[in-house]
């Protein structure tokens, strides 16, 4: 297992987390915009703010897991959550999200509190966004907005840069509004039917340039995406020809998946007790307790209902899941619907092709902070799985001897003597393969290993069988 100091591993994610921290948003200090018709030209602007949902379906409980996980998002992104309202529906009012009774409640709890944003629990369609900002005018914004946003903050590398902005776009496009409904019912004369000379309002005008921007902007960045995924495409084949095993962490986020990346393989990266603290997929070496080597990633968290958008424009980035050889599924085992959170991951993986047919093994993490009796219910209902503690190193140990027999079996056996002009085989053996046994003789070294076939191949083209060793 991987050593690393205290400085190595502060020069990497703890650096990162230091500046992510040295600056902050504070609150009161921007200037409000007069027309909200006009919302979506500016950033989104988190600062004090009130949540809202709709409970259609499930337990009180799960109602109120899911807007606690808006709570956190929200603070992610930034914000003071000021007040939480859950309203009891069959399904989504399809003016205002909540109905137009519990809108003017909303106002005047907006009102109370001196908020001035508004997030809701569900993606909302541009009507209702429109309808309930003019009920309680303050700037509204649902969950796959806010998801966005914190992407947008955290995403680091060129092309994550990218996916996101791709995402934001795919989201902005439906929703732009004109300058204001009275400017686009300016018409020509009734010979013209109504859509003769000046038969579009400057709102209409701005809003048709303004999508033509974002579409061009749109196929610009797909290009770019391509061109990076072809990068990435090459990287993953070069590792395959290789043939070094792969293994993906995937998981909900702040589950812990980067926790236990740095515990695997002391990479370093940013650990933050935050949802979505990494977005940027990392790639390490690790190796088994046989000592046979493997590559370990770090993919970008799930949530529940993970915007559409942004599984298309990190669908490059996820592949890495369909193509491991084996996935670390990571759970939080102290988290009040680990259930949950299994199935929302599993939900994504059924939108990425190939990923459901790769071996899984569901880790269970901070078993240092959960309910035993949690931990027991999920070891007994996921035939795979281990408990674990990134934090604390409890079953590390364990996980690493999982993967080394779950991972895809070294098939070749050989059985040679090696000359000793050819001692770099022998070294790819004890690296790439596991070494049964070595003895030096006066001719070479007879190796006897179980590797993989690109290795067996060279092995026989050098080596003499031992049968023949005189």
């Amino acid at each position: 297992m991987h050593e690393y100091t205290e400085l190595d591993e502060f020069e990497t994610g703890d650096m990162d987390l230091e500046e992510r921290q040295a600056l902050r948003r504070v609150a009161g200090l921007s200037t409000e915009l007069q027309d909200v018709s006009e919302v979506e030209y500016r950033k989104l602007r988190l600062e004090r703010v009130v949540l809202v949902g709709v409970w259609t379906s499930g337990t009180a409980e799960d109602a109120d897991n899911s807007l606690l996980e808006l709570k956190l998002l929200a603070e992610t992104a930034g914000s003071e959550v000021l007040e939480g309202l859950v309203q009891r529906r069959q399904k989504p009012d399809p003016a205002t999200y909540i109905g137009s009774g519990k809108a003017l409640e909303l106002r005047d709890v907006v009102e109370a509190t001196g908020a001035d944003t508004v997030i809701c629990d569900g993606e909302l369609a541009p009507g209702q966004l429109r309808q309930l900002e003019e009920i309680v005018k303050v700037k509204v914004i649902d969950r796959t907005a806010l998801i966005l946003d914190i992407f947008a903050q955290h995403a680091k590398s060129r092309e994550g840069k990218a996916q996101v902005e791709l995402a934001q776009l795919s989201y902005l496009l439906p929703r732009l509004r004109g300058w204001g409904g009275n400017l686009s019912r300016q018409v020509g004369g009734r010979a013209a039917g109504g859509v003769g000379i000046g038969g579009r309002g400057p709102g209409e005008t701005k809003i048709e340039l303004d999508r033509r921007r974002i579409r061009e902007r749109m196929s610009k960045l797909r290009r770019q995406i391509g061109g990076m995924s072809t990068s990435r495409d090459t990287m993953r084949n070069r590792r395959q020809r290789r043939e070094v095993p792969a293994v993906a962490i995937a998981g909900y986020t702040n589950a812990g998946k980067s926790s236990l990346l740095n515990r695997v393989t002391g990479a370093g990266v940013l650990v933050e007790d935050a949802l979505f603290a990494t977005l940027d997929p990392t790639v390490r070496r690790a190796r088994t307790p046989e000592g046979r080597l493997f590559t370990i990633a770090d993919t970008v968290g799930f949530v529940r209902h993970l915007p559409h958008q942004l599984v298309e424009a990190f669908r490059s980035t996820l592949e890495e899941v369909a193509d491991a050889d084996l996935i670390l599924h990571v759970v939080d085992g102290s988290h009040p619907d680990p259930e949950g959170q299994l199935a929302a991951v599993r939900e994504v993986f059924a939108d990425i092709e190939g990923a459901a047919e790769v071996p899984e093994i569901v880790v269970i993490n901070k078993a240092d902070a959960a309910d035993q009796e949690v931990l027991d219910r999920i070891a007994r209902r996921e035939r795979d799985s281990i408990v674990v503690s990134a934090r604390t190193g409890k079953g590390i140990g364990e996980l690493m001897a999982l993967i080394e027999e779950r991972l895809p079996r070294l098939d070749h056996e050989v059985q040679l003597l090696v000359p000793y002009d050819r001692g770099d085989l022998v070294s790819r053996a004890h690296k790439e393969g596991e070494v049964l046994s070595v003895d030096h003789v006066g001719d070479g070294t007879v190796l006897h290993a179980r590797v993989l076939p690109s290795l067996a191949e060279e092995l026989k083209k050098v080596g003499k069988p031992v049968e023949h060793v005189s």
